[in-house]
This record gives structure tokens, sequence and C-alpha cells, in this order.
């Protein structure tokens, strides 16, 4: 499915986050949503100006990733879009286990937000579209494994729980606007 002319549709309508459309990109490890993420700057890039936030850099290391500081720091981007003012997006280092930098979101055309959470409830009230990539879990852990080794693995099967526990919690594939399964 070419994604791309049904979610041009959803972008003649005004936006929910300011002036700024939100697109969320959520599903399972290893499901293909930085793929995704690309290709849909690559398709609304240019009369548009688009970002990119991946999630990878905003998670709170392995154990709090997926809890309440996310939510909190997505909440206060997408807060301060709609007021159309930009965002001081604070990074997290893995290799140093802290956050140490930030990038600064701004006001734009079209935000593409992608990683496990990033269609949660919150993201939903200020997005234009949420697109959910099904996977098995079991794929999903193996393309995992093959992209950043096989040194993660404890880490990945925790990390499985816990995004079950979010995606059941906020009824994620069952809120979104499109479902897609990734190839396995």
């Amino acid at each position: 499915m070419n994604l791309i002319p049904e979610i041009e549709i959803t972008l003649t309508s005004p936006p929910r986050c300011g002036t700024t459309h939100v697109i969320a990109v959520d599903g399972r490890a290893g499901a293909g949503k930085t793929t995704l993420a690309h290709e849909l700057f690559l398709g609304f890039s240019g009369p548009r100006e688009v970002t990119v936030l991946a999630l990878d850099d905003v998670y709170a290391g392995w154990q709090s990733a997926l809890g309440p500081s996310l939510t909190q720091t997505l909440t206060q981007l997408l807060e301060s879009l709609a007021e159309n003012k930009p965002f001081h997006m604070p990074l997290y280092n893995w290799q140093n286990s802290a956050f140490d930098s930030f990038s600064v979101i701004s006001p734009c055309d079209l935000l593409v937000i992608e990683g496990v959470g990033s269609s949660q409830k919150i993201v939903r009230e200020y997005s234009s579209a949420t697109i959910w990539l099904d996977i098995e879990p079991a794929i999903g852990l193996q393309r995992v494994l093959e992209r950043d080794g096989q040194e993660i693995s404890a880490e990945m099967v925790l990390w499985q729980i816990e995004e079950e526990k979010l995606f059941a919690k906020d009824e994620t594939r069952k809120n979104a606007d499109f479902v897609l399964s990734a190839i396995g």
C-alpha cells in the first residue's frame, strides 16, 4: 500500500497541532518504523518542511523508555508546537546512559514521530494520522538483533514485554488510522 496519496488527503484538513501536521508511526521493535518514516520524509519533503523525530533518541534508557517520562516529553513537545513555539527536545546518549544534549523541534508543515509509543493517546489528540506497523514479535526481535547486535538480546526480551504492556493499555493498533503488515 502506498500511503503517500492516502496521507496527502489527511493533510488537506487543518492541522491539529498549531500549524504543524503530526503523523505517528508506531509498532513493535523491528517492524520498519524508521524506514517508513524516511519514506514519508522523502514523499512529503520539497513542497513541505518535514521533520522526523526518532523516539530512539528520546527514550530514557532501557528501563524507563516507555514510561511516564516519554509521555511527559511528548506532551510538552506537542503543547509547544500547538502554540507554534519551538521545543528543546532532550536527547538520550545510549553510550553514556544519560540525556546530554538537545535538539530544537520547531513548528513545521509536517512532523513525523516514529518509534514504539509514538501514537499513544496524547499524540493521537494532536495527530493528523497514526500508522501501526504489524509484525510478529519473534520476527521483530530477529530483525533488531541482526541490526543492533546480539549483545542487547536480554534488554530486547524485556523491551518486548514493556512494549506489549503499552500497546495493550493504549490499544495502539485498534486506534491506528492505518494498519500495515511489515514484510517478514
